[in-house]
């Protein structure tokens, strides 16, 4: 029985798509700005552009925000997640309030 749910828990991770994106914050074109990696997970026929889409909706982003968007594994979007909740920046952005 265990090894059944442990399969459906793969399945069930395999069904996502994790993504890192670096994106640029600030005054973009001022040469006042600030690119910060965001790790973003994303339905599994998730392409670059519906990546792309939701940043663009992502607080204090602006028009070709992005500097790179590439797939990543599971297991360095976790690691990533856990260097965004340590980045200062993205804590001064939001606050105290969970990043997008």
């Amino acid at each position: 029985m265990k090894g059944y749910e442990i399969m459906k828990d793969v399945e069930q991770i395999l069904e996502w798509s994790y993504w890192k994106a670096v994106i640029r914050y600030g005054h973009v074109g001022m040469r006042n700005e600030v690119s910060v990696a965001r790790y973003l997970v994303m339905p599994g026929d998730a392409t670059t552009i519906d990546v792309i889409s939701l940043i663009e909706e992502m607080p204090g982003t602006k028009n070709r925000a992005m500097v790179s968007i590439r797939k990543i594994e599971h297991l360095a979007y976790l690691t990533g997640i856990r260097s965004e909740k340590e980045d200062f920046f993205l804590q001064s952005l939001f606050d105290g309030q969970k990043a997008l």
